[in-house]
């Protein structure tokens, strides 16, 4: 019989504390969180942008795939929200789209 088998199971802290306390708890661990996955994400935009712009493109489909990410970046700033330029941007995007193997059924 080892030292475990007798002890008591762990005691659940959150079950202990008031409910502002858990709360707040709930908040830390949520943003813990969000910055871990903003992290992954600043790691994978870094990630695409070597290889997007690692040299330059050797045909219209890896063009469009640059000009797809920098309308996509400019559709994100505040001034890209302009409904214009946000109609603008959705239609290049559908044009790039439609005229790449994303849009045929070949």
């Amino acid at each position: 019989m080892s030292e475990y088998d007798n002890q008591k199971p762990p005691v659940l802290l959150d079950a202990h504390r008031g409910m502002a306390a858990q709360k707040a708890t709930d908040i830390r661990r949520h943003e813990s969180n969000v910055r871990a996955d903003q992290e992954s994400l600043r790691i994978g935009q870094s990630e695409l942008e070597k290889q997007l712009f690692a040299g330059p493109a050797t045909n219209w489909e890896q063009v469009a795939e640059k000009a797809i990410y920098v309308a996509r970046l400019f559709a994100a700033t505040a001034e890209g929200q302009d409904p214009r330029y946000k109609v603008l941007v959705e239609a290049v995007l559908e044009d790039f789209h439609r005229l790449t193997d994303g849009g045929s059924k070949r």
